[in-house]
């Protein structure tokens, strides 16, 4: 009689451990909500941060497309400003990364960090909220950016315009998860800015941004083959080439030098963004320093 009244109350327990799993996953989504809902009004209650973050590319793109237009060598039958329209994009995102992920650093020495990670529901939420947050500021600070392009006519408004929306997407979580790569065991705003600047800088200026990426033949020098060689690793490369032909559908790029298909172009996007949170999770799950307050 005892055996038949335990094997009656097995599916009930199972029943309260499985309810018991979704409501622990249910206040997971709920604080990296609140947690990437934190990061959107961070940021546009800072209002100068707001005027940089649409300023500083736009400046740079109107700048260095008029000031470097007579020295560029058309590729693919775009001017300078067209070519380098794919770079602002980049450097859009790149910034809002740079800015959304040192406030990990800031919420560790302000105390809030530590009160999140003593919830609960691990330190997932953490990852979600911050990237989310993130990459949602920087893929419409681009959208936005590309309306006014589209405005003056710079680029046409087309069919691509959705895979275009969804590689910025991509993009803006692999920069996302790098910042948090960079600033989960970071101490100092300072060194976090001189990493940050240090990697990304050089890693954006050697996509394609200024000039297209060289074709390796044999009259190529050695300078040429290790330039084209660090350009060919860097995953940004691949999703700049992709961005510009998206933004330019009618023109042949491969005529004018690197051009891998477009397959290889987003599976590398894809890659890259899953490797960049993979490894930020890992950190964090890895790393108890930021549970003392510094």
């Amino acid at each position: 009689m005892s055996s038949v009244r335990k094997s009656a109350s097995e599916p009930p327990a199972k029943n309260v451990v499985g309810d018991a799993s979704f409501s622990q996953l249910r206040v997971g989504i709920s604080a990296a909500w609140m947690l990437a809902k934190r990061e959107w009004v961070r940021f546009f209650r800072q209002r100068n941060r707001v005027t940089a973050a649409i300023a500083q590319p736009l400046l740079f793109w109107l700048l260095f497309g008029t000031g470097l237009s007579g020295s560029f060598q058309s590729a693919g039958e775009l001017n300078f400003m067209e070519f380098f329209l794919p770079g602002t994009l980049a450097l859009i995102v790149l910034f809002t990364a740079i800015f959304s992920t040192i406030s990990v650093i800031e919420d560790r020495r302000e105390g809030f960090m530590q009160a999140v990670l003593v919830a609960p529901v691990g330190r997932w939420p953490v990852l979600v909220g911050k990237v989310l947050g993130g990459s949602a500021i920087a893929w419409v600070q681009a959208v936005f950016f590309l309306g006014l392009v589209w405005l003056v006519g710079t680029a046409e408004f087309g069919a691509s315009v959705i895979p275009l929306l969804a590689l910025l997407a991509l993009v803006a979580l692999a920069m996302c998860g790098l910042g948090m790569i960079v600033a989960w065991p970071m101490e100092s705003t300072q060194g976090f800015h001189a990493i940050m600047m240090l990697g990304l800088m050089p890693m954006w200026l050697l996509s394609g941004t200024f000039f297209p990426i060289p074709t390796l033949g044999a009259d190529a020098s050695i300078g040429q083959w290790i330039l084209g060689a660090i350009m060919r690793v860097n995953p940004l490369s691949y999703s700049m080439v992709e961005m510009r032909r998206l933004l330019f559908p009618q023109i042949d790029f491969s005529e004018a030098g690197f051009a891998p298909a477009s397959l290889v172009c987003w599976t590398v996007t894809v890659l890259a963004a899953c490797l960049t949170l993979l490894i930020a999770w890992q950190l964090m799950r890895g790393s108890r320093k930021v549970d003392v307050i510094v």
